[in-house]
């Protein structure tokens, strides 16, 4: 099956708030046993920057557990942000994570450079993902922590719709429509892998679920 690229965001209201009510945990959690496995020695400090970060749970999970990180999601939906920065003054995390609304790429020009950079499930969204390896080749520090996690495209239409029953089948229609649309816009391994080639970036690529793949590795030298 070709990939069937989606509108690059979520602007809509209902859908940023769908999306802070809906239960991500178990591709939330998943992200963050990544991390954890593919870099063990990460002493939690430095500049995080989550690329895509919508509500901004995974941000907030990592910024709780590591302290001594200042962090910074940006996303370029607002509706996707409101949610986050709720959240961030309940738990009064809002002094070191802060949420940003901008559209990719980004310039280390204008943000400087981070030791940590995230991403789930931005790529999909990017009508050209070459924007997403530009970024991340201009703001990561030398020897950068990458992982950026993603939707894999099923083979077909079928297996595709097969997907969002067994995992969205209780969510609302909207989030339901947004994920079967999300599977028609992602990306193969071999895609992402080409992708990555073409940016230079020495970065492993992966199939981690039956619907997830991941990229992950250190950024320059």
């Amino acid at each position: 099956m070709q990939r069937i690229p989606e509108p690059e965001l979520m602007e809509d209201e209902a859908q940023g708030t769908a999306y802070a009510e809906a239960d991500f945990s178990g591709p939330n959690s998943q992200f963050l046993r990544l991390f954890a496995e593919f870099f063990p020695g990460f002493a939690g400090r430095g500049r995080v920057l989550d690329l895509g970060c919508g509500p901004a749970d995974i941000l907030i999970h990592f910024a709780t557990c590591h302290p001594q990180t200042r962090c910074l999601g940006i996303d370029g939906a607002e509706a996707m942000l409101t949610p986050g920065r709720e959240v961030l003054a309940l738990e009064r995390l809002a002094p070191r994570v802060k949420l940003c609304c901008r559209r990719l790429p980004l310039a280390a020009t204008e943000f400087g450079h981070f030791d940590v950079l995230l991403s789930n499930s931005l790529l999909h969204h990017l009508h050209d993902p070459h924007v997403l390896w530009q970024t991340v080749r201009d703001v990561a520090a030398p020897g950068c922590r990458l992982l950026v996690m993603d939707l894999l495209r099923p083979p077909s239409r079928e297996a595709a719709r097969r997907v969002v029953e067994d995992y969205a089948g209780d969510e609302p229609d909207i989030l339901k429509t947004d994920f079967y649309n999300s599977l028609l816009a992602a990306f193969r391994v071999d895609e992402v892998r080409s992708q990555l080639r073409r940016a230079g970036l020495a970065l492993d690529c992966r199939q981690v679920s039956d619907r997830h793949l991941a990229v992950w590795g250190r950024v320059g030298p």
